[in-house]
Formats: structure tokens, C-alpha cells, sequence
């Protein structure tokens, strides 16, 4: 079936880094765009970052161009999201979520904190 297990998460201070990591499994990586967003209690997941299959094309939310850069790499099977510059605002559980002509599969979500 298809897995995808986020890692990287974690408490940051301001202006801090960190890197996610989504390792998909069960479906064909090389074909399937990969997205991350993320959800803060009370709030509609948002979108903020999603590369398609060959990463030829990359999209980012308004609120992290600039700080955040998604990368793939297919004989790995990952998708990251390097977040550099992060903000209090950036906390919120991150969720990697892939679409494969079976349907849309997410992963079960991987909390980030930045937080003096």
C-alpha cells in the first residue's frame, strides 16, 4: 500500500533551520508530484510547497518563497523541504502528500516549533 513517513521536524528558534524529509513507498515515485502542507489548529491545511515528477516545476505559497526549497530525489524516493529563516508563524504540523492514479495519500503529519 502507499506509506509516506515524514522525519526533520522538531523546535527551532527564529530565524533557524530546518530540513523535512517525506520517503514515499507502494506507488510509482518517479511519476507522482509530491506536496507538503502544513495545519495549524483551528485552520484549513494550506498548501506549501509541491514539485512535480521530474522536478522541473516547483510552487510555493506567498508566505515561504524565498526561505523554503523543495527537492526530489527519485532513486531515493524523497521528498524534502529545506526551510531556512523560519518564523514563529511557520509552526504548524507539516504533512507530505502525493497524488497516483489510486487517489491522494497523505503521511500521518510531523510537528514543527519555532519558538524562542
Amino acid at each position: 500500500q502507499v506509506q509516506l513517513v515524514e522525519s526533520g521536524g522538531g523546535l527551532v528558534e527564529p530565524g533557524g533551520s530546518l530540513k523535512l524529509s517525506c520517503v514515499g513507498s507502494g506507488f510509482n515515485f518517479d511519476t507522482a508530484p509530491m506536496m507538503w502542507y502544513r495545519q495549524v489548529p483551528g485552520k484549513e491545511r494550506e498548501l506549501v510547497a509541491r514539485i512535480f515528477s521530474q522536478g522541473t516545476r516547483i510552487d510555493y505559497a506567498d508566505s515561504v518563497k524565498g526561505r523554503f526549497t523543495m527537492s526530489r530525489d527519485n532513486t531515493k524516493r524523497t521528498a524534502d523541504l529545506q526551510m531556512m529563516s523560519l518564523k514563529p508563524e511557520d509552526t504548524a504540523t507539516y504533512y507530505c502528500k502525493t497524488r497516483t492514479t489510486r487517489g491522494e495519500f497523505w503521511g500521518q503529519g510531523i510537528q514543527v516549533t519555532v519558538s524562542a
